[in-house]
């Protein structure tokens, strides 16, 4: 994997990039549709690369390691070949969601035992493993196992908490460096800085991660609970340190609003399951505002859900008929919905770094986020 840094903003700390990958190249910055379980929920592989334009997509380890399990993906080649996707993946390593499962989980400093979510049956992830289990799936990117600490935590648990990350880390790197992948193409491996809201912890977690040299980068911990000021104030501890010529992943991350502001402080990537989880609720993301299309006003508007968007859903259903269907729990309203949000997320990026490019990326930001926030 390589990084070209293209441009960078004269009134921030905004990028434009790209990734080269062996599954082709990735134009920062990124927002990458989540695949949980080797499917972004509701939307075709086409529909991801025709209407939505996505780049890169995300599995999961814990979901795909439990479910359909690694002997099935192995058996056909990989996550791209299992689920048809052949642009590039990033996977997480699985640790939040095995952190998530706070009664049948125990953290240890060989790993963290579990039960699966599923059927109770138990498990062992640790730094070893979880890197052939990475390899198994096949991504281009794969993070590195790590603990993501709550919010909030004392201050003790994150400074423990960020130093068994980096042990950890150091394992994931020596079992990545003495293993090669499946499937005939390279992968790269992301560490993650941790540190909770701490500066001092995070400054010397992202010095560490900084010093170990690989493809690029991760910044998790944040986005869970946290105000957006404080993951504001860490972004900029962290991507002051982070290497210029690497990529910067901030995990989990989130609104439109939250993705601006990131882009500001010099981060390249970025995924959450906002835009599909708000999508099936009937909360869309607008080039105009935020638009509750569950809302009586709704019921009788036929015009386009979003005519700024040039995706076949935006613009051939009305946003009556969504209502229509999101009300009556009909599956198609669902992916509808799904396909426009996504759609929106990868557009906002898009004009992102058209405006880097452009040089005028803060006056647009500063626009964009008021417009943004509208409630519609």
């Amino acid at each position: 994997m390589k990084f070209e840094l293209t441009t960078k903003d004269a009134g921030s700390k905004a990028r434009a990039g790209k990734i080269i990958t062996d599954h082709g190249e990735i134009l920062t910055p990124i927002f990458m549709p989540v695949g949980t379980a080797g499917t972004v929920k509701g939307v075709h592989q086409r529909e991801l690369k025709d209407d939505i334009k996505a780049q890169i997509i995300l599995g999961n380890t814990y979901h795909l390691y439990l479910r359909p399990g690694l002997e099935i993906i192995q058996q056909t080649g990989g996550l791209h070949k299992f689920n048809g996707w052949d642009g590039p993946i990033l996977t997480d390593s699985g640790g939040y969601q095995v952190f998530s499962l706070k009664e049948i989980r125990k953290i240890t400093e060989e790993g963290v035992k579990f039960n699966s979510h599923i059927d109770g049956s138990k498990h062992l992830f640790t730094p070893e493993n979880v890197m052939d289990i990475q390899r198994t799936i096949g991504a281009d990117i794969i993070m590195a196992f790590d603990e993501c600490p709550p919010y909030p935590c004392e201050y003790d648990y994150a400074e423990n908490s960020m130093h068994l990350t980096h042990r950890w880390l150091k394992r994931c790197i020596n079992r990545f460096n003495e293993t090669e992948g499946k499937y005939g193409y390279s992968q790269a491996l992301f560490p993650i800085v941790q540190g909770s809201v701490y500066k001092d912890l995070r400054k010397a977690s992202a010095e560490f991660i900084a010093e170990q040299n690989q493809a690029g980068n991760a910044i998790g911990g944040l986005s869970v609970g946290e105000p957006a000021e404080d993951m504001y104030e860490m972004l900029e501890v962290v991507n002051n340190i982070l290497p210029e010529e690497k990529p910067r992943y901030l995990m989990g991350v989130g609104t439109p609003a939250n993705i601006l502001e990131a882009i500001a402080l010099g981060t390249d990537m970025f995924d959450c399951v906002m835009p599909t989880r708000n999508a099936r609720n009937g909360m869309l993301f607008t080039t105009e505002g935020i638009i509750n299309i569950r809302n009586k006003k709704w019921k009788d508007d036929f015009s386009p859900i979003d005519p700024g968007l040039d995706n076949y859903a935006s613009n051939f259903y009305s946003k009556a008929y969504l209502k229509h269907l999101i009300k009556c729990q009909e599956m198609l309203g669902a992916q509808i919905a799904s396909i426009h949000n996504l759609a929106f997320y990868l557009w906002l990026v898009k004009q992102a770094r058209e405006h880097i490019l452009a040089g005028d990326f803060t006056s647009w930001k500063n626009e964009m986020t008021k417009k943004l926030m509208q409630r519609l």
